[in-house]
């Protein structure tokens, strides 16, 4: 057996594939842990020998080539989990005996509280893993799913327990893709108002003699929506439209009839 990388060899986390028959999913699976901030990838007997280095494989990683380097290729389970403190099943196989099958999101946070060097092993696309491989292992994890079409690819079920491990190590933190919002101070707030109360009486929709509660209503709202800076903005440039299209029109500010100002509002 290949002396593991360094880098193998502090990793606290280990993926073993078993009997793998397509080289996409040995490089979606290495994609698939890469997200996850893990990086240890164990290949047990997979169909090809060169399965790591394949165009297929490289191409399905989709940038996780550092895992593909530092993967390794053994001929047993047991060589696999060598350094391993526990060992996860994930497959359901029939057996007479053996830990029960758990959820991940159940069983593997008691897991990660006590330090262990973890190993999450799967079966091959084909069969699954035999009883004899199940039995090796400490526990055995079931990805819940719809009672009547449970069937997942190997790579997405490597996905699920990846992510649902990282979970239960503390996750990652979400890192916002916009920066943070310039509120619209209550001045700001109240110009634009004051600005749409102008357009609105422009336009006829507002008596200014009878307003009712109109005005107060869109204080309500623009309160609920919590204006930022540039809303203010594309909402005052709203108002200088209306005010622009009404005097383009030689139509003048303020009510002419009153009949449709104030549009019913109380």
């Amino acid at each position: 057996m290949p002396a593991p990388t360094p880098a193998a060899a502090i990793d606290p986390t280990r993926f073993v594939l078993m009997h793998t028959s397509h080289a996409g999913n040995v490089g979606a699976a290495a994609r698939a842990i890469k997200v996850m901030g893990f990086g240890d990838l164990v290949l047990v007997r997979p169909r090809f020998a060169d399965v790591l280095t394949r165009e297929e494989t490289q191409a399905y990683a989709s940038g996780a080539t550092e895992v593909l380097a530092r993967a390794r290729v053994v001929d047993t389970l047991a060589q696999a989990l060598d350094g391993v403190t526990h060992a996860c099943a994930t497959a359901m196989t029939p057996r007479d005996f053996g830990a029960p099958a758990q959820a991940p999101r159940e069983a593997l946070p008691p897991i990660s509280a006590v330090g262990h060097r973890v190993a999450f092993v799967f079966g091959g696309e084909r069969h699954g893993m035999a009883n004899e491989d199940v039995w090796r292992c400490h526990s055995v994890l079931s990805i819940p799913t719809a009672p009547d079409y449970g069937s997942l690819n190997l790579a997405q079920a490597v996905q699920l327990i990846a992510y649902e491990w990282r979970q239960a190590l503390g996750g990652f933190d979400v890192v916002p893709a916009t920066p943070p919002p310039h509120w619209a101070d209550a001045q700001a707030v109240q110009g634009t108002l004051a600005h749409w109360r102008e357009a609105l009486v422009a336009v006829r929709y507002l008596d200014p003699a009878a307003p009712k509660k109109l005005l107060p209503r869109l204080n309500q709202l623009a309160n609920r929506l919590q204006l930022t800076r540039e809303e203010v903005h594309i909402l005052r440039g709203i108002a200088r439209a209306m005010q622009a299209s009404v005097a383009a029109a030689g139509g003048e500010s303020g009510s002419r009839d009153g009949t449709d100002c104030g549009s019913g509002i109380n």
